[in-house]
């Protein structure tokens, strides 16, 4: 499906919370269903109403075919002594504050929710800057970088920003493009430090392993919901550290069993991907790993970085289904 990735995403969200409403509404009498009106849902819904109807009609196989899937481990959402089942789109502010969930699902009277994180054609977590003023041991763990690591990073990012400032008092836009030696002179420096410091706070404190995890996927447990348009499936996996998905609804029990994952709690290996000047690998224990990869994320020259974040390998007790669209 062509077009910008972010509002293809918010398309999905909208088809996702579509599909749910459309599930339940139409179950038996007594059951009410409430969607919350809210300006991210409107959003949501513009840009999924802007897509063409047989992008459309993707958008909601792929998430018709979720709704299947999670309708199987969550009896709650039939749960009809407990309405209204209300459904929501968050904010992207709470992904930024350690919640990444787009669509909700909720009944208040017994405080019962789920989430799904929606994700269109692409498997990644959360994105993060780095650069010359960022404290990310502050920021992601709660453990304030050490002033070797600034000492190290500063000078560079302040190299881009002198690029930047030398473009504008020429009336120009200083492009990545025009930079020579991208990665040795930027991204490996910089990337060198932040492995050595990832280092350092894990030596300093043992649950930075386990912090890293709940940075980056959030600190609620939820279904993770990709859609394959090539291959014409839903893949949902169900991120539950803390036990709080797959409850049962008084005697009724989910279908399927969905297993508690556990968190990492050590690092294995922290190094650069082989063959690669700008990815770094992060291996743990529990089954658990993780790529980061930095690039500058505008083709303008900006005086900080970007990763972008794979996790390429998942615990082995995750429940994880691929369920065809047809």
């Amino acid at each position: 499906m062509p077009g910008n990735q972010t509002n293809n995403g918010k398309a999905f969200e909208y088809a996702s919370l579509k599909a749910i409403y459309n599930t339940f509404q139409n179950q038996a009498e007594g059951e009410e269903v409430v969607i919350e009106d809210s300006p991210q849902l409107r959003t949501a819904k513009t840009h999924y109403e802007g897509m063409s109807e047989a992008e459309q009609a993707e958008l909601d196989a792929a998430a018709d075919a979720a709704t299947r899937v999670i309708t199987r481990l969550e009896p709650q959402l039939h749960a009809q002594t407990n309405v209204p089942l209300i459904l929501a789109i968050q904010t992207d502010a709470q992904g930024m504050a350690g919640d990444v969930r787009d669509v909700i699902c909720i009944r208040r009277q017994n405080q019962w929710q789920i989430g799904l994180s929606c994700k269109h054609n692409h498997h990644a977590v959360k994105h993060s800057r780095l650069s010359g003023s960022i404290d990310f041991g502050a920021e992601w763990f709660g453990y304030p970088c050490s002033a070797e690591y600034f000492r190290a990073v500063r000078p560079i990012f302040s190299r881009l920003e002198r690029l930047r400032s030398a473009g504008r008092a020429e009336g120009l836009t200083a492009l990545w493009e025009n930079v020579p030696n991208k990665a040795e002179d930027y991204y490996l420096p910089v990337l060198t430090a932040f492995m050595d410091e990832l280092q350092r706070l894990a030596a300093e404190h043992d649950d930075v392993p386990t912090k890293l995890i709940e940075y980056l996927i959030g600190r609620y447990d939820f279904y993770k919901v990709i859609s394959n348009t090539s291959k014409q499936y839903t893949r949902v996996e169900a991120i539950n550290i803390n036990g709080t998905l797959n409850k049962p609804a008084g005697r009724i029990k989910p279908l399927v069993d969905v297993a508690r994952i556990k968190p990492p709690a050590r690092f294995y290996h922290i190094g650069l991907k082989p063959d690669s000047d700008n990815t770094v690998e992060i291996v743990c224990d529990e089954g658990w790993s993780i790529t980061m990869r930095i690039h500058n994320a505008s083709k303008r020259v900006e005086p900080s970085l970007k990763f972008d974040v794979q996790l390429t390998a998942l615990p082995n007790a995750i429940y994880t289904h691929d369920e065809p669209w047809q």
